[in-house]
C-alpha cells in the first residue's frame, strides 16, 4: 500500500490543525479551505471511501452531525468515491463546508 497521508496525521507523522476529535474521525483544517470554517473529518479506520465500509462511513457521519450540533449554520457535507468523481485523497473523509449568502462558492450542479 502507498503511503496515505491522512494515516499519517492520524498518527502525528504529519502535521495537521486539529480542531475536532470524534469517536471515528478527527476533524482538520485543510491547506486551501474553499470557505471559512471547512473542516474535513478523516476516519480513524483506513478505508479507501464510502463504499468499503458502510458502517465506518455512518459512523464518520455521526461524527460530522455532532459537530453541527455543536456549531450551527448552513453547509455542505461532501465526499467523494473514486478519482472521476474529484477524490484525490484514498482514505474516507468528508467535507464540511460552511455556508454564507453571496459566499462565492458554485457547485457543479448550481446555475451561475
Amino acid at each position: 500500500m502507498s503511503r496515505c497521508i491522512f494515516c499519517d496525521i492520524l498518527v502525528d507523522k504529519a502535521p495537521a490543525n486539529k480542531i475536532y476529535h470524534g469517536t471515528a474521525s478527527l476533524g482538520i483544517v485543510p491547506l486551501n479551505p474553499c470557505t471559512p470554517g471547512h473542516v474535513i473529518f478523516i476516519s480513524n479506520r483506513h478505508v479507501k471511501d464510502a463504499s468499503e465500509s458502510p458502517f465506518t462511513a455512518a459512523s464518520v457521519m455521526y461524527d460530522v452531525a455532532k459537530f453541527i450540533n455543536n456549531n450551527p449554520g448552513d453547509y455542505n457535507i461532501l465526499t467523494s468515491i473514486g478519482s472521476i468523481a474529484t477524490q484525490t485523497v484514498f482514505h474516507l473523509h468528508v467535507h464540511l463546508v460552511p455556508r454564507r449568502e453571496n459566499d462565492g462558492l458554485k457547485l457543479p450542479w448550481t446555475e451561475d
